[in-house]
């Protein structure tokens, strides 16, 4: 016995045998209160006993007989397993025809030649003492039939007539079992083995039926070639008649085993442990179920009920024994025997008789956490005899808890279904019974869940590329969560790729084996949550394999090939691509294309190619890399299916027809030896066909033409086994000469100062003499009008195409002369000119001045310099010079307007304000109008006394002091206005723009469709209105209705192909002054404190 244990230590390794210790073995434990006993335990050693020896003979069998090699190995124990091997210590093949029994025997359903062999030798092996057994080898001899015939001839005389019959088949006949039936008892819940091993020729088929029923599903097996039937678990379900039959050609052979399944006990009801208090009652129940059922026997402390010493609180009943009123002296261990001839139950119950105040066993102050709707739990295991009542209380001065809200457990448990936040606090629990009472207080908290706010989404990603795994958590903060990624329900791969961040996974360079499931999970002491998604890696497919042609004709075959892995993206075109080995080895031509579902495709051919066919994969991601090339097929030669494309006649020169043609390719010829026949003939003239037979050209030269006349031209292909189809008929024209005549009646008629139209007739088609392609005008400024002065003379040009007689000439300078003369275009080249025609552009406003400077600042005046306009584009009448003053806070002064001559260059400005800043708009007018304006600035000198004077104030107390309130007044105004501003409230910026607005401004008027200019960002102020043009090349919109289609092009690129006018004319506009006095801008606060010093 092991000290202080009910362990007993058998030890037989330093000497003693085993067989010493062989019996039943059962232990006792016994105290005050009673004795328990365990199960019987058995203990016998284990045996491997030797082979006995006996005298084998020789098998010598007839081939197609049946044949049993038995076995008989030694009673061991455990039994042995039985195996077959040779000399060579190699296993034995087992097949339908040869397999080993049950019983370890081998059987032959019938022998064969092959089995003819001298080492059949039988082992038994004995795992427990790891031992193996052999047997002596057994000899087989198959003879058969003629050789047999062969020894019985030669043994008798000519006269004796003797012969042994072929091998013949036989129907089956059962091995084992013999007979018709037999029966198997079997034990609950053990495996059910069944076995049919038969004999005949040909081999016969085992199979198995259970009479009146069905085998079990999910509990059915088939071994040894169907010979030997498994169930396993059986029950009592599994009794019943299990037919095996035994089937060849020639007929079949059953059996019936009859298995009956008999129950060791088992437990229905075992006895429990009693705790009861003096004067209570209670039971003892010991049930249990077996075939044959089981008897019921009762012993006290380990000694049989009917021989322990008496009780009067007990009686025996059967399986139950009922106390009554019991006493103390009633404490006893009773063991309940169930036994039937297959087996025993025991099973120990503790009848307690105790008499004890309550305890509660769970720690004071306990605390328990638990997660907000989520049930807790809150313990208070309790012992007292009798019995103890449980009371829960919350809080220090709680009442009793009752109602739906809460569960209680027989155990003492307190269970709240669903924890709120107000669930939190403390509880107390009271055990009570007739001896005493006890409580125990315990702590509540409920903490916020766990959360994955953003989960991971379902990613498809590119192999190599990059992915992210998003898993954002929220949870409570007095809670430490861990995160942790799997892949596919495993750990990640121990790879630098995978970049696990603080709410992320992120995987590098992403490859096929990183397809799966990502699973985020959040744990906390408390609660656990999970998300997954699924990453898919896509790539482009792997190239198709396996080409195959067949069906080969001489136009078309077929091709199929196998499709390589789609790698998770959908093959959805199969693009094929040919080779032609014979005239573009190493080039490969798109065939065609069929859908992903398809693989294959009747291809249609072309006479003499040497074909040979790859194809490509296409899915979403893109293409693959093309298959290997299939086979060559080289097709028979044929006359030409088709002639030359784009066949023309153009002539080159005024006398000759110059024909060509695309040549067809070494794939078109269809067969050896490809030449073109060319035949043209003169249109509209009674000529015969002119043809010449050429090879290896595109081009043929026909010469002595006449003049652009129009010819019929055909080329026709054509190959050492014949002409192509006769080919179409083609117009051409020989060669163009210059035009002979010059367009006339040119008439001008002025538009406005920048726009002319321009009229001629059309030149007679006759003298174009080619292909009229249009007309050009050809135009120049002669001189400026207002200058008198020439200059280089630089000719523009307009195309007009086709037959048009009139144009538009736009992008004219105002008050200028020109020069035109229009010629006729055909595609040898331009015509005599038409005599120059004169005209003239009436004036237009000016530009704006050169310049505008202003010098000599003193204290009330200014001198004012400028330049007259580069482009005056007419007589100047005179200058306007507008001005006004701008105090510190940028609000503008009263409009001054100063009309000056058109000879001034200069203006001395007088009885100006001092220290104060002039804006200053300038520009020039001819008789229409007035031009755009130029603006400047500049401001007049500080009186040094008054400037003294103000340094004076500024270091006064009192005037600071003033400052300091004006400005605190200014940031209160400055918040308010922030205030609004940031409710939504109007902002007065639009309200002052619209107040400093230029009276002379005026909106649109839909009547005469004029509008109002602006100036731009710099100055925010508006500029007057007007319909005049801004500058020397701006067309008056009323002045002209011509529409645009009448312009040509220019060299500039400002007309499109039909002539129309594309091209923009704008000048940009200076300033105008704004009238009124007060400001176009927010005023800021330093600027309101300088306006106020």
């Amino acid at each position: 016995m092991k000290p202080n244990s009910g362990t007993l230590v058998i030890n037989i390794m330093n000497g003693g045998k085993a067989e010493a210790y062989e019996g039943v073995y059962q232990c006792t434990a016994r105290n005050e209160r009673g004795a328990a006993i365990s199960n019987n335990i058995v203990i016998r050693p284990s045996r491997s006993p030797l082979w006995t020896k006996e005298r084998l003979e020789p098998n010598q069998v007839r081939e197609g007989d049946s044949l049993v090699l038995h076995c008989r190995p030694p009673v061991g124990l455990p039994p042995p397993i039985i195996f077959w091997m040779d000399n060579a210590f190699q296993r034995l093949p087992q097949s339908e025809r040869v397999s080993q029994g049950l019983n370890g025997d081998l059987y032959f359903s019938n022998v064969q030649p092959e089995d003819t062999r001298e080492d059949y030798i039988c082992y038994a092996r004995f795992n427990h003492t790891q031992t193996i057994q052999q047997k002596q080898p057994i000899s087989v001899k198959v003879f058969s039939m003629d050789s047999l015939n062969d020894t019985i001839a030669a043994n008798l005389s000519d006269t004796d007539i003797y012969g042994a019959k072929p091998v013949t088949e036989r129907q089956p006949v059962l091995l084992t079992p013999t007979g018709s039936t037999s029966t198997k008892v079997e034990l609950r819940g053990s495996v059910l083995l069944l076995e049919c091993i038969a004999a005949g020729l040909p081999t016969p088929a085992i199979h198995w039926i259970k009479e009146g029923g069905e085998l079990p599903d999910n509990r059915t097996f088939f071994e040894n070639f169907k010979k030997t039937l498994k169930i396993i678990d059986v029950s009592e379900a599994d009794s019943g008649n299990y037919k095996c039959i035994a089937r060849n050609i020639l007929g079949s052979a059953h059996h019936v085993i009859s298995v009956t399944v008999k129950a060791a006990p088992y437990w229905i009801t075992a006895p429990r442990n009693l705790v009861l208090s003096p004067g209570e009652d209670g039971t003892l129940i010991c049930r249990a179920n077996g075939n044959p059922k089981p008897n019921i026997s009762w012993l006290a402390n380990g000694v049989p009920i009917a021989i322990a010493p008496e009780d009067p609180s007990r009686k025996v009943d059967g399986d139950t024994i009922i106390f009554s009123h019991v006493q103390e002296r009633s404490s006893a261990v009773y063991q309940c025997n169930a036994s039937n001839e297959y087996g025993y139950l025991l099973a120990n119950a503790f009848v307690n008789v105790l008499a004890e105040p309550p305890r509660i066993l769970t720690p004071a102050n306990k605390l328990y956490q638990v997660i907000a709707d989520s049930p807790a739990l809150l313990d208070c295991a309790y012992f007292g005899s009798p019995k103890p009542e449980i009371e829960w209380f919350k809080g220090v001065k709680g009442s009793i808890l009752r109602g739906n809200e809460y569960i209680f457990h027989d155990n003492g448990t307190l269970e709240i279904p669903v924890a709120q936040k107000d669930s939190a606090g403390t509880y107390t629990c009271v055990a009570r019974n007739e001896l005493g009472k006890i409580q125990n207080e315990v702590q509540l908290e409920v903490k916020d869940p766990t959360m994955i706010i953003k989960q991971p989404e379902y990613k498809v990603i590119q192999r190599y590329g990059q992915v992210s795994f998003e898993c954002i958590i929220k949870y409570d903060s007095t809670l430490l969560p861990t995160v942790i990624w799997l892949k596919d329900n495993d750990e990640l791969p121990d790879d630098e790729r995978f970049l696990v961040g603080k709410d992320n996974l992120t995987i590098m360079n992403v490859t096929d084996k990183d397809d799966g499931t990502y699973t985020c999970i959040v744990n906390t002491t408390l609660d656990s949550v999970s998300a997954s998604a699924v990453l898919t890696v896509v790539a482009r497919p792997n190239p198709p394999f396996d080409l195959e042609l067949t069906g080969q004709l001489e136009r078309s075959v077929e091709l199929s090939w196998v499709p390589g892995d789609d790698n998770n993206s959908p093959i959805t075109t199969f693009v094929i691509e040919y080779e032609d080995g014979l005239h573009e080895p190493g080039v490969w031509h798109y065939q065609t294309e069929v859908p992903g579902t398809q693989t294959t495709v009747q291809l249609k051919l072309s006479p003499y190619v040497n074909y040979s066919f790859r194809v490509i994969a296409v899915n979403e991601i893109g293409r693959s890399q093309p298959s290997e090339p299939s086979e060559q097929y080289l097709t028979k030669s044929a006359k030409p299916d088709e002639n030359p494309s784009n066949v023309q006649g153009i002539g080159s020169e005024p006398d000759n027809l110059v024909i060509t043609w695309e040549s067809l390719t070494g794939f078109q010829s269809n067969g050896p030896g490809l030449q073109y026949k060319v035949s043209w003939r003169q249109k509209d003239v009674d000529d015969e066909w002119t043809s010449v037979i050429v090879a290896n050209v595109s081009k043929y030269i026909v010469s002595g033409t006449p003049t652009f006349a129009p010819y019929e031209v055909k080329v026709q292909a054509l190959n050492d086994l014949g002409y192509a189809p006769e080919p179409s008929e083609v117009i051409g024209h020989s060669g163009e000469d210059l035009p002979m005549v010059a367009p006339g009646n040119v008439q001008v008629h002025v538009v406005n100062s920048t726009l002319a139209k321009v009229h001629w007739d059309p030149v007679p088609l006759k003298t174009v003499r080619g292909h009229l392609q249009g007309y050009k005008v050809y135009y120049w400024k002669v001189q400026s009008l207002s200058r008198r002065s020439r200059r280089h003379v630089e000719k523009k040009i307009l195309t007009f195409r086709g037959n048009k007689t009139f144009g538009m000439l736009p992008g004219l300078e105002p008050y200028s002369s020109y020069k035109l003369n229009v010629r006729v275009v055909n595609g040898k080249g331009e015509g005599p000119a038409s005599p120059d025609k004169v005209f003239k552009t009436p004036e237009g406003v000016p530009s704006s001045p050169s310049f505008l400077k202003i010098t000599n600042p003193t204290l009330d005046s200014l001198t004012l310099e400028w330049g007259s306009p580069t482009h005056p584009n007419g007589v100047l009448t005179s200058y306007i010079l507008k001005f006004q003053p701008i105090n510190n806070t940028h609000e503008l002064g009263p409009l001054v307007e100063i009309r000056i001559p058109a000879n001034e260059s200069t203006l001395i400005l007088k009885n100006l304000n001092y220290s104060t800043r002039y804006k200053f708009y300038f520009n020039a007018q001819t008789s229409v109008g007035s031009g755009s304006q130029i603006t400047e600035e500049a401001v007049t000198i500080m009186d040094e006394a008054m400037a003294s004077r103000q340094v004076d104030i500024a270091t006064q107390g009192w005037f600071i002091g003033l400052m300091c309130a004006v400005a605190l007044l200014i940031l209160i105004l400055l918040i308010v206005c922030f205030i609004r501003r940031n409710k939504g409230g109007k902002y007065p910026v639009k309200e002052k723009e619209d107040a400093h607005a230029d009276p002379e401004i005026q909106p649109m008027k839909e009547d005469d469709g004029t509008f109002g200019e602006y100036s731009d960002a710099e100055d925010h102020k508006p500029l007057k209105k007007g319909s005049r043009t801004p500058s020397d090349r701006t067309v008056k919109k009323e002045d002209s209705d011509d529409s645009l289609v009448d312009y040509g092009e220019g060299v500039n690129g400002q007309f499109n192909e039909d002539g129309s006018f594309i091209g923009q004319y704008s000048g940009k506009k200076e300033k105008e002054p704004a009238e009124g006095n007060e400001s176009s801008e927010a005023p800021s606060p330093v600027n309101a404190m300088n306006s106020f010093v």
